[in-house]
């Protein structure tokens, strides 16, 4: 009796595909099938991302919005490619053909709806603000930074994509968690953005156990923010508890189904972007009173 050689699934860190440096996996099964040899990463891989994110952010963060929505296009239109791998994946994780599908075909629609918003956001989030003084006064949205992001555990691939695409579009970096129980299409995506001009530590992604990682997600000092899909109450608490240590952003999310377009909104974006607020000082003309 031949023996099946399952796939080793490895992490996405960096723009690479290394194995976690502790040597652990762990191997999921749906409809009594193991799905594969899943790493199991450690405290020591997510600092690795964070560093691989940190060095990233900036010159992501520069480019400009029309060249991240071309990226974010052509994260979709490799996925669109590898349509048939995806829904076979989500149908070997318990999904029916037809539920697969339409994650799939959500997920790529997804990015297109956030590759469009890139160039559109900060025009609609900007303002010019009254004041009393001789001042011109501007808010404008700039990227929070790192973002560690602990992905929704019931869905495989749209609520990942729902969380990274608006994250990256506002010129963040992020670290994302996939599913425990579902991690095979999160592997697979990764081999999508290293196909798609994702600059390498843009997104990096990893797999493992969601209580064991919770706490250095949430404390590590050089995250910025942090995203807890999920709605378990006490491990929402303990992140909040957690973040205090440098004052994190935290945002959570409880959704039932992340294929509705409900779920898509430019506000999203907004989540993670800090206002910044620049005041000018009007010169004046000598003996005109007008003003450039």
């Amino acid at each position: 009796m031949r023996i099946e050689v399952l796939k080793t699934y490895k992490i996405y860190i960096g723009g690479k595909f290394p194995r976690t440096e502790s040597g652990r996996y762990y191997q999921p099964e749906a409809n009594g099938k193991t799905l594969g040899n899943i790493c199991q990463s450690s405290r020591k891989d997510f600092r690795n991302a964070v560093v691989a994110a940190r060095k990233a952010q900036g010159a992501w963060s520069a480019r400009s919005a029309y060249n991240k929505s071309q990226i974010l296009y052509r994260i979709a239109e490799v996925l669109e490619g590898r349509k048939a791998q995806f829904v076979e994946e989500l149908v070997l994780q318990g999904s029916t053909k037809a539920q697969a599908t339409k994650e799939v075909e959500v997920s790529i629609d997804r990015l297109i709806y956030y590759a469009g918003w890139c160039d559109k956001f900060i025009q609609i989030y900007s303002s010019v603000n009254p004041v009393a003084s001789s001042h011109f006064n501007f808010s404008v949205p700039e990227p929070t930074g790192v973002v560690a992001v602990m992905a929704p555990e019931e869905t495989g691939l749209i609520g990942l994509v729902s969380q990274i695409a608006p994250i990256i579009a506002g010129g963040n970096s992020c670290i994302v968690l996939a599913s425990e129980s579902k991690p095979l299409c999160a592997v697979t995506f990764s081999e999508v953005l290293a196909t798609s001009d994702v600059p390498g530590g843009v997104i990096n992604i990893l797999t493992g156990n969601r209580a064991e990682l919770l706490e250095h997600f949430s404390t590590h000092k050089d995250v910025n923010a942090i995203l807890y899909c999920g709605k378990d109450q006490q491990d929402l608490k303990s992140i909040q508890e957690y973040a205090v240590t440098n004052l994190k952003r935290v945002i959570s999310k409880n959704v039932k189904d992340w294929t509705l377009d409900e779920n898509e909104s430019p506000y999203t974006i907004l989540d993670f972007q800090e206002t910044k607020t620049t005041w000018h000082p009007i010169e004046h003309i000598a003996g005109t009173g007008s003003g450039y």
